[in-house]
């Protein structure tokens, strides 16, 4: 079946909704999602949204410069001025959408301050800010006359030139996207979605790793679609870990306890009861993800142990249990209160910060195609992601994309040539055990081999493993009917390999990307 929208977003998260609901006005949009709308990234954000609002003492120019630094000066610094300038008037259009941040008893938002921020200017709902948006964002969108939403809809690959025959390699330059292939989940059935415009916007990688925060759809489908068209994609060494996501072995993913914890004064203790986050840095448990994930990392590996511990204990135990209801509830649930336990956390994998380059308006190497929020490469995070800067960083970037298409989607027509999907001659997966088998794989190859601390031995043994996986994934996926499940490997595994490609071209330790080859004089963690 072929169906035609104006604009195609797949992808449900803040980048995709926010984006929706600026271009509804001017034409058909189709919202794709692979499971339901709850499920994104953006409705696991605990921490908050970064902005300068109070400007008693903050300005635009502390933000840049807390950006900068903790991108390890790889940022992009017109991006980074972008965002952070049109952050105040995209907070205030989510608030006209319904999103509700906390405010003290003056009225005045309640801001948080977290690792690498100089002052306090985190906004945020309680401790699960992402849930807030991303429910106010789908009662808007459902109501919109405009959008329909297709929930179970699994987009497989985008529709270019190649798809009419033409040659498509990484040197042609003025690919096209027309669209995309969609499998209907519920039918089993692939669809031909043709679009003016198509905006990919399907959130961050971390489910190809054993151990991550991400809700598991996170298999970096956008970014392996857009490789696969021959789109330029950077940066996907920098893999952000989160320090503290709660230690319970069996918890897939790890449930996150936000940064803003710390920033309320909880402290990082071995699990002697021992602060060590002295021995690595003056900002002691504030200083930015990737010093605390390395530290934590390397105090686990000097003392054999899975995990360290988070302790709030000397806090007042009402005002902890009012400012994180959520990660006092759920530690509770295990046995745990955190107003008179020490948590139990090691690092997990939790943020992208490169993916589909783009340009200050959205735009990829593809015409046609947009990519916003965590599948993007703005340059906004450089080497390491400054705390709550990606939610903002999303809907400033759907902003960006949605002016520049509203400019010119009247300059594009459908592409009416495209053939239907073909699957003839394929069979239903033969064993499920075959692909599931290969997903824990991939799991255990990145966290064990691409995880923290790298070297080149390692980024080798990688490379190994995944070529093998990838040669029995593609065959494979030729002799099968598409499946949710054949179409995640394959994602995870292309993914998987830019991750470890692009980690093996950096000849440096830099930001989140450690190779003990290549020491950083900062810090010499445990070989």
């Amino acid at each position: 079946m072929i169906q035609k929208f104006d604009f195609l977003i797949i992808g449900s998260g803040i980048a995709g909704m926010s984006y929706a609901l600026k271009v509804a006005h001017k034409g058909k949009v189709a919202l794709i999602c692979k499971t339901e709308l709850e499920e994104a990234n953006t409705f696991f954000a605990q921490g908050g949204v970064a902005s300068v609002t109070n400007t008693l003492v903050d300005n635009f120019e502390k933000h840049i410069e807390d950006t900068m630094i903790a991108g390890d000066w790889l940022s992009d610094r017109a991006a980074v001025e972008k965002v952070v300038r049109e952050a105040p008037s995209q907070i205030k259009q989510l608030i006209e959408w319904g999103v509700e941040f906390d405010k003290n008893e003056k009225g005045e938002f309640d801001l948080h301050r977290e690792g690498g921020h100089s002052e306090f200017r985190i906004l945020h709902h309680k401790d699960n800010t992402g849930a807030e948006i991303q429910d106010s964002l789908i009662k808007a969108v459902k109501q919109h006359p405009n959008i329909t939403i297709f929930e179970k809809h699994f987009a497989i690959e985008i529709i270019t030139q190649h798809h009419l025959g033409v040659t498509v390699t990484r040197q042609t330059p003025d690919i096209e996207c027309y669209g995309a292939y969609v499998l209907d989940l519920n039918t089993g059935k692939v669809d031909t979605f043709l679009s003016k415009v198509t905006l990919m916007a399907t959130g961050g990688v971390g489910a190809i790793y054993q151990t991550t925060t991400n809700p598991l759809v996170a298999t970096g489908d956008g970014i392996a679609m857009v490789y696969r068209a021959k789109g330029t994609v950077k940066d996907m060494e920098f893999i952000q870990f989160h320090p503290t996501a709660l230690y319970h072995p069996g918890d897939r993913p790890s449930f996150l306890i936000t940064e803003a914890m710390r920033g309320y004064g909880a402290v990082l203790r071995t699990l002697d009861g021992k602060e060590f986050m002295q021995k690595y840095d003056p900002r002691l448990s504030l200083a930015p993800r990737d010093i605390v994930a390395r530290a934590i990392d390397n105090e686990m590996k000097n003392r054999g142990e899975d995990h360290v511990y988070l302790d709030v204990t000397h806090k007042d135990p009402e005002e902890t249990k009012k400012h994180f209801p959520n990660i006092y509830e759920k530690c509770l649930s295990l046995g745990i209160d955190i107003t008179r336990d020490y948590i139990p956390v090691a690092p997990a994998a939790h943020y992208l910060c490169g993916g589909i380059k783009v340009d200050l308006d959205a735009r990829s190497s593809i015409n046609r195609l947009y990519a916003v929020g965590e599948c993007s490469c703005t340059g906004l995070h450089g080497g390491n992601r400054l705390a709550s800067n990606s939610l903002i960083e999303a809907v400033v970037y759907a902003d960006a994309a949605a002016k520049h298409s509203l400019k010119v989607i009247d300059n594009y027509s459908y592409q009416e040539n495209i053939p239907e999907w073909n699957d003839e001659g394929t069979v239903e997966p033969e064993e499920m055990v075959l692909i599931t088998q290969s997903v824990k794989e991939v799991g255990q190859i990145m966290s064990t081999y691409v995880g923290i601390v790298r070297s080149n031995l390692r980024l080798k043994r990688a490379w190994d493993r995944l070529d093998i996986l990838y040669e029995e994934t593609e065959d494979l996926f030729k002799r099968s009917k598409a499946s949710k499940e054949i179409c995640e490997l394959r994602n995870m595994i292309n993914t998987g390999y830019l991750v470890m490609r692009q980690a093996m071209d950096r000849k440096e330790s830099r930001g989140l990307h450690y190779n003990i080859d290549y020491p950083h004089p900062d810090f010499i963690p445990h070989k």
